[in-house]
C-alpha cells in the first residue's frame, strides 16, 4: 500500500523541476539532481516532528532561521541530544504553508542552503564461509 504524500501541494510549487519523490521510513523524500532537498512527514507517532524536514547543513542554520524563525532541529533523529543538520518546519506553525512554499521557491532558484548529497549506500556484502 502506498502512503499518500504529506503536503503534496508542494509538488505544484516545484513544477516544472524534475523532482523525484521516494518513500523513506513511512515519509516521502524529495530529490532534485541527486540531492535530497526535503522530507515530508505526517504520522501519529512523534507528531512533534511532523512537517517539512529541510536537508541543509549546520553552516546554513542561522541564515535560514533569520528568514523563517520557526525552524528547529529534527530531534527524533538523535534522541534529542543536540542539534541535527536537518531543520524542521513544523506543520502546526502559523506560517507553515507560506514558509513551505518559500522553501520550494528557494529550491527553484537554486539556493545552495537547501539540499544535501546523500551518503552512498553501503552495499550488502556476501560473506563467504571459510571451508577447512
Amino acid at each position: 500500500m502506498t502512503r499518500r504524500i504529506a503536503f503534496d501541494f508542494l509538488l505544484d510549487y516545484l513544477h516544472p523541476l524534475p523532482v523525484k519523490v521516494r518513500p523513506m521510513f513511512g515519509c516521502h523524500a524529495f530529490y532534485l539532481a541527486g540531492k535530497l532537498m526535503f522530507v515530508t512527514r505526517r504520522k501519529e507517532d512523534h507528531a512533534e516532528v511532523n512537517g517539512l524536514w529541510i536537508a541543509t547543513t549546520h553552516a546554513h542554520h542561522a541564515s535560514l532561521e533569520s528568514q523563517m524563525p520557526g525552524l528547529s532541529s529534527v530531534t527524533v533523529l538523535n534522541g534529542g541530544k543536540g542539534e541535527t543538520a536537518w531543520r524542521l518546519l513544523h506543520e502546526d506553525l502559523p506560517d507553515f504553508e507560506r514558509d513551505a512554499i518559500r522553501i520550494c521557491e528557494m529550491i527553484r532558484n537554486g539556493d545552495p542552503r537547501i539540499g544535501t548529497i546523500p551518503k552512498a549506500r553501503r552495499s550488502k556484502t556476501v560473506r563467504s564461509k571459510k571451508i577447512d
